[in-house]
């Protein structure tokens, strides 16, 4: 859905101006996407939907209500702030409330591809078909998705503040398969342009993958030194964005970084001088939005609108900052951060194929998923590999292996860390692909 900043700006204005007392904070998001999708080697839908949705949230002594609508009208527009204002007085006062935001000075990410906005169906075909024909070339049974999309985000409040915001993105995703289904190859890639989406290339990607992944055989669970491919790094990774850089939680005892006896662990080595670990929301292949999201930290706090800026969490295996949103930052009298979007692990000299070589036995790990948290103390994490398991013995690929559960922690798989290729994106982060040491897995799964 295409909305202009002016057309942005009157829609916020009108609900700005709706609201009766009390600070009034609003946000909207426009969305344009467009999408392929394939099963069984051949297209089975392809859509276009545009939405858009205004968020009005009304805040006095302590309360707030909040109403979401996508009906833009002026009348509508009014009827949601009344409705708004008429929650929050049926709710509790909320103890950690803070107030909005003065005016920000947000700074200009480029992040609008004029091709990917406008991309249909007919802009996508050409690498669906190349994908299909990969597969039938092969003969195995593809499936993926293939999306483009144009979004539009701006935000404002009764205190002044503004910010407006055009991104794009691409994300091609493709799964090949061998006929006998013992075999299953995976590759995908999201970038802010759409020229950089090669779909023939991420195609023979996950068909060499699925060939070679074939009546893959058992070997026992245990400690392995594994070598994970950026999908995988960045799967466990986002352990990091789903609270695991909190620094209340480190403050409060609940978190990895929590030191003994009370506090965190900023400013500690806490891992190998390798590894470091920023947000560059300015990075052009994984840029993010002018201002900080709440993220999954929760909206309580206070995150949302805060300036997107670099920031390093880990510095040459230093802990640096902890994310810690505008009521925690009040209450230790630190300054707040924005949300750890476009994370970036710089990398290092190595070549996948010099990983494995310079492994005597071990694993390659293809991708993770279905991945869920079991200690946030420990930040330890469960979950399946999938879509190419492999097991090396004296620096070659020796065989496919059944897939297997891991119980690790991105924590440790950090600590072990021994050797690193350059950074690629996997998703939205920039990642390498990393060797490490003592990797646990504990128990074998049959899915492929």
């Amino acid at each position: 859905m295409s909305l202009s900043r002016d057309d942005v700006r009157r829609i916020l204005d009108e609900a700005l101006a709706a609201r009766g007392t009390g600070e009034c904070e609003a946000a909207l998001e426009a969305t344009t996407a467009s999408h392929t999708r394939f099963a069984r080697s051949e297209i089975t839908t392809s859509g276009l939907t545009e939405d858009a949705g205004l968020t009005v949230t009304i805040r006095k002594d302590g309360r707030s209500g909040t109403v979401t609508t996508n009906d833009l009208t002026p009348g509508a527009i009014r009827a949601a702030a009344g409705r708004a204002e008429a929650m929050r007085a049926l709710m509790p006062v909320d103890p950690e409330a803070v107030e909005a935001l003065p005016k920000q000075d947000y700074p200009v990410v480029e992040k609008f591809d004029a091709a990917c906005a406008g991309a249909r169906a007919a802009d996508r075909v050409g690498g669906v078909r190349a994908a299909l024909a990969v597969a039938k070339k092969h003969d195995l049974v593809a499936a993926g998705f293939y999306q483009s999309e144009s979004v539009t985000s701006a935000i404002a409040n009764s205190k002044g503040n503004f910010g407006y915001h055009v991104a794009t993105g691409a994300e091609f995703s493709t799964t090949m398969r061998t006929g006998d289904a013992t075999g299953s190859g995976w590759a995908s890639i999201w970038s802010p342009t759409l020229a950089a989406v090669d779909a023939k290339a991420l195609a023979r990607t996950a068909a060499d993958k699925g060939i070679a992944s074939a009546r893959p055989r058992e070997i026992p669970p245990g400690d392995y030194t594994v070598i994970l491919e950026p999908a995988a790094v960045a799967a466990l990774l986002q352990a990091f964005q789903f609270g695991g850089l909190s620094r209340r939680a480190a403050d409060e005892g609940q978190s990895v970084f929590s030191k003994q006896g009370g506090g965190n662990q900023v400013g500690e080595t806490i891992f190998p001088e390798s590894v470091t670990l920023v947000s560059d929301p300015f990075e052009p292949r994984v840029p993010a939005t002018p201002w900080s999201g709440s993220g999954f930290f929760g909206t309580g706090g206070g995150a949302t609108g805060i300036p997107s800026r670099k920031v390093a969490w880990i510095d040459k295996g230093v802990l640096k900052t902890l994310f810690t949103d505008r009521y925690w930052a009040g209450a230790t009298k630190t300054d707040p951060t924005p949300f750890p979007s476009s994370l970036v692990m710089t990398g290092g000299g190595a070549t996948l194929d010099e990983l494995i070589a310079s492994t005597d036995r071990g694993l390659l790990v293809t991708r993770f998923w279905y991945i869920r948290a079991v200690n946030p103390q420990t930040a330890q994490l469960t979950g399946l590999t999938r879509d190419g398991l492999f097991l090396i013995e004296k620096g070659k690929i020796a065989a496919p292996v059944v897939n297997l559960r891991f119980n690790e922690s991105p924590v440790v798989m950090l600590q072990n860390l021994e050797a690193m290729t350059a950074p690629a994106p996997a998703g939205r982060m920039l990642v390498p692909a990393i060797k490490s040491r003592a990797f646990t897995f504990t128990s074998k799964s049959d899915a492929v």
